[in-house]
């Protein structure tokens, strides 16, 4: 049986947590969708300290945040992208459009369809992720969306030049300095100044997930995400610095960011938490991640492999770090995992940033019903179907007028019946079943 060693605050504690976002959020919400543009400047102002007449950033903006960069880090961004495009292109290449005769004059077919526009957020109050700009312009592009929207906060009272490059080069229609609830807000319900997109991608804090929550229905988004988690499944194949390295390079995200070893050796578990109290006294970000670790951090021991596999899928975490003994066996047997990085060579950060597939993930359990940000996510799978004979017209309006009548659906048997007297000769009274 899995015996807990170190556990996180408890489940009510976190509850009062989202209840006071969620009413939080609503309320911002409201005021965006009554008072447009003069709401998104009173908040950005309230917020982030940042007024200005439009949060659109012009070409001489964009361009000069650029130029503050070096040849280097622009350089390293568009390796970074390239790798993201490339994946993102032979996922696309895997996606085809569909045509079948299923009977004779019977045409039956799908086509993926690209979303219209599509509204970017990309984090930057804390750290300026400009990760994020590649994983769902980039992504977007792909797929074949016309007119990509960005938003991204400001950092330390400007645009981040390193976000805005990487916008840019990512290729971006629209960025906006705008950032939290506000921006979400503004280019989903739209304003005087901001067009209203059709869909919401991308991750953020508590309240850019929530907000993201409240407007689905409105505007498609790509999942419900939370902050950020990791779960390292490790063995005597490691030792205590990996593990304790890898849960608090992703701890460091924020102040409620679960990180969990779940491991099948006791000894591995306190070397970890040891190594753990020893990395927070040196780490630059320390007073997040050790808040984050105190708070969220969990570390299970388990009899066995197959004991780690039920805990880890009963976990459904969004990171999954796999350093034991026989990785395969997880890679083959998970099924309730974000993104699953196999072997101590790799590690959640280069997921996080470069090594091409999307850090947009499920988090808060979502795993056990979907996967992360992709080129799909930006494409509709709609249906058509055609027939192309007057005998098939009125065959398949036989076996569909009996089977409206069987529910009750008189006016859905008669769309049936008129094709049938038209097509088929077959003198059907109004209203009744093909005989």
């Amino acid at each position: 049986m899995a015996k807990l060693l170190k556990k996180g605050r408890d489940a009510d504690a976190r509850a009062e947590d989202d209840a006071r976002v969620r009413q939080t959020v609503e309320t911002i919400l409201n005021d965006i969708s009554r008072r447009g543009d003069v709401a998104v400047r009173e908040l950005s102002e309230k917020f982030d300290g940042w007024v200005r007449d439009d949060y659109r950033l012009t070409d001489n903006e964009i361009e000069d945040c650029v130029s503050q960069l070096s040849n280097r880090d622009l350089d390293d961004i568009r390796f970074a992208q390239e790798q993201v495009r490339n994946f993102a292109q032979h996922q696309r290449k895997t996606i085809r459009d569909l045509e079948v005769e299923t009977l004779p004059g019977i045409w039956l077919g799908h086509k993926n369809i690209p979303v219209n526009s599509v509204g970017c957020y990309v984090p930057g109050g804390k750290y300026p992720l400009l990760a994020s700009a590649h994983m769902s312009i980039i992504t977007a592009r792909v797929a074949g969306v016309d007119r990509i929207v960005t938003c991204a906060p400001p950092f330390q009272g400007k645009p981040s030049p390193a976000i805005v490059a990487a916008q840019h080069l990512a290729g971006a229609d629209e960025i906006y300095a705008l950032g939290g609830v506000q921006a979400v807000g503004a280019i989903a319900l739209g304003t005087e100044a901001i067009k209203a997109v059709d869909m919401l991608v991308g991750p953020g804090n508590a309240f850019v997930a929530e907000a993201k929550r409240q407007l689905f229905g409105r505007v498609g988004i790509d999942l419900f995400a939370g902050p950020t988690e990791t779960l390292v499944i490790a063995d005597e194949a490691v030792d205590g610095e990996m593990c304790a390295t890898d849960l608090l390079g992703q701890a460091e995200h924020g102040l409620n960011s679960p990180a969990i070893l779940l491991t099948t050796s006791e000894k591995l578990a306190n070397e970890t938490m040891s190594e753990i109290e020893r990395l927070l006294s040196i780490l630059p970000t320390a007073e997040i991640a050790g808040r984050a670790w105190h708070d969220y951090g969990e570390v299970i021991v388990c009899e066995d492999d197959e004991e780690m596999l039920r805990e880890a899928d009963r976990i459904a975490s969004e990171h999954v770090q796999v350093m034991t003994v026989d990785p395969s066996y997880f890679f083959k047997n998970m099924t309730n995992y974000g993104a699953l990085f196999i072997g101590p060579r790799t590690n959640v950060a280069y997921g996080d940033k470069v090594i091409g597939t999307n850090h947009t993930l499920p988090t808060m359990k979502a795993a056990r019903y979907t996967g992360g940000l992709w080129v799909g996510k930006f494409l509709k799978t709609c249906t058509y179907q055609r027939v192309e004979s007057d005998q098939a017209s009125a065959m398949i309006g036989e076996y569909c007028s009996r089977l409206c009548m069987l529910e009750g659906f008189v006016g859905h048997a008669e769309q049936a019946n008129v094709r049938v007297r038209r097509y088929g000769g077959r003198n059907i009274p109004y209203a009744t079943a093909a005989e």
